[in-house]
């Protein structure tokens, strides 16, 4: 994982066993669980998708001790680090990392009250974004949220060039990353029957984005959510 307005590389998992450390987690956390703390439920289970080292459930599950907060990965190394983390921080709410590839619709937990992922989209094909909008329309109950954080590109606002060459330096490494089109998003969240509601502007140029399960497939555009929020972050 990587804040693209704070590391021109991407955060990459190494080989080796136990405990990793994401930079970016130090400096983005504080940021999101202003957004979560506004967003998440008063008591359920948390999905968190692409947990990565894990370094942001420990703090999440710390912070929101009403919640079970259920890790997942689809990388071994990750699932190792995620449960070192978890074995020492030794909260009751942090539930042993899951196992879930975005590319398979076979998620293995049923439900779950709300769903985060951060720094996820720009970093994996295209197909693991449509998988994760999918997998949460499967899991989600009506009404309850997916939390998206990370970099993104948007027709009517202008592009940092710290995200230009930071899209630049994904595309170079592989074709199949890069930033992704917040309409893209939209379209995507729609027809897997969820709407967005939310978009708060992060430090270091990235978003947190909230979407909603609809009631009801929406028919039409992104127009229909109710009461859409911006707000920033600094």
């Amino acid at each position: 994982m990587s804040d693209a307005g704070s590391d021109p590389v991407p955060f990459e998992l190494g080989a080796g066993e136990g405990r990793q450390h994401a930079p970016a987690t130090l400096r983005n956390r504080d940021a999101i669980a202003a957004v979560l703390s506004g967003v998440l439920p008063g008591s359920g289970t948390v999905l968190e998708i692409a947990s990565g080292t894990g370094e942001h459930a420990v703090h999440f599950a710390r912070l929101f001790p009403h919640l079970s907060w259920q890790p997942s990965d689809h990388d071994a190394a990750a699932i190792t680090s995620i449960a070192a983390w978890r074995a020492e921080a030794g909260s009751e709410n942090l539930l042993p990392p899951l196992r879930i590839d975005l590319l398979k619709e076979g998620w293995p937990i049923a439900t779950a009250d709300a769903v985060f992922c951060a720094n996820m989209t720009h970093i994996a094909p295209w197909p693991a974004t449509l998988g994760l909008f999918g997998g949460a329309d499967r899991v989600l109950p009506p009404g309850a949220p997916l939390i998206v954080y990370g970099p993104f590109l948007e027709a009517d606002m202008p592009t940092a060039p710290s995200n230009l060459a930071f899209d630049a330096s994904l595309r170079s490494r592989n074709p199949e990353w890069g930033l992704r089109s917040l309409s893209l998003l939209d379209d995507a969240a729609r027809t897997s029957g969820l709407v967005r509601t939310e978009r708060h502007v992060m430090p270091a140029n990235n978003l947190s984005l909230v979407f909603r399960k609809a009631r009801k497939r929406p028919a039409g555009s992104l127009r229909q959510a109710r009461f859409p929020i911006e707000r920033s972050l600094s």
